[in-house]
């Protein structure tokens, strides 16, 4: 498992964030996917005193963040690991949420994780590593229609029905570049060596499957408003369009927010020059209504 001290992650969008955010003086700031910590540091830099409360499902990312920030910010900081669903505030509201979702650059690069195929390694895909379900599990025990179902309705993979009967065919896999290799030779010849390798849109389907992502997401759209204080802002950070169409229509319907931005805010071409892995994210900002 990776080093604590190794996980540093790139946090995209980060003067948008803070420019939306408008942080104040003795504010109170909740981070709901802490990660290496780049926006919280930024939050505590933007103003005096400001206070964090930071979560994250990923107990070495907590732990990591912790090393690096707590020696500079010792009364400013506090933790919770976690599902950030299932996070309940003890009688605290916030002037501001941030939630940048997705997979972290660590998570990514450390093979043993199991989130991408560019190196062997296990089907985990966990954020948590403390939970049950695998991606191994899924793609080894689930039936062909739930599999290409999942495929399709989280992947939006137009092979998803191949793809499936394929992996039925012959599984079990244990391993990355194995299930990404059956899935190379599932499409048609002629998507096997495009830009985006054949297996991407199943894989993201797989993570999405495993951590619950856009059900937690649901509910932390539902539940967040509520921690806010009145004019408190909100702010998303996605990376595909399942993501942003909830976050989208969730800050619309939301009864207790205004939204801020109609249309998102894309990284700027700097920022994808420096970090390739920021081109797809989207920000979106809504503000909690002060007559509720």
């Amino acid at each position: 498992m990776e080093k604590q001290e190794s996980f540093e992650h790139y946090s995209v969008l980060s003067k948008e964030l803070i420019a939306g955010f408008k942080v104040i003086d003795y504010g109170h700031y909740l981070d709901v996917t802490v990660g290496g910590g780049g926006h919280s540091e930024l939050i505590l830099q933007s103003a005096t005193e400001v206070k964090i409360t930071a979560i994250d499902r990923d107990p070495i990312a907590i732990a990591a963040t912790q090393t690096r920030l707590s020696s500079y910010y010792p009364k400013q900081l506090e933790f919770w690991q976690g599902n950030f669903a299932q996070f309940q505030p003890q009688e605290t509201l916030f002037d501001g949420i941030i939630a940048d979702l997705g997979v972290s650059s660590p998570q990514f690069d450390t093979p043993e994780r199991g989130f991408s195929f560019r190196h062997e390694a296990p089907l985990d895909m966990r954020m948590d590593c403390f939970q049950e379900k695998t991606a191994a599990k899924i793609i080894n025990y689930e039936s062909e229609k739930t599999l290409a179902d999942i495929f399709y309705q989280y992947g939006e993979e137009r092979f998803s029905r191949r793809i499936a009967r394929n992996i039925v065919q012959k599984r079990p896999f244990y391993t990355t570049t194995g299930l990404a290799e059956a899935i190379a030779y599932s499409v048609p010849g002629k998507y096997r060596y495009g830009k985006i390798h054949p297996a991407t849109r199943t894989f993201q389907a797989l993570r999405i499957v495993v951590n619950r992502e856009l059900e937690s997401l649901e509910t932390l759209i539902e539940k967040a408003p509520l921690w806010l204080k009145p004019n408190g802002i909100i702010g998303i950070i996605s990376f595909h369009s399942l993501e942003d169409r909830l976050v989208k229509h969730g800050f619309r319907n939301h009864e207790l927010l205004k939204v801020i931005t109609k249309k998102p805010i894309i990284p700027q071409q700097e920022e994808i020059r420096e970090n390739p892995r920021s081109r797809s994210a989207k920000l979106r900002f809504a503000q909690r209504i002060i007559n509720q």
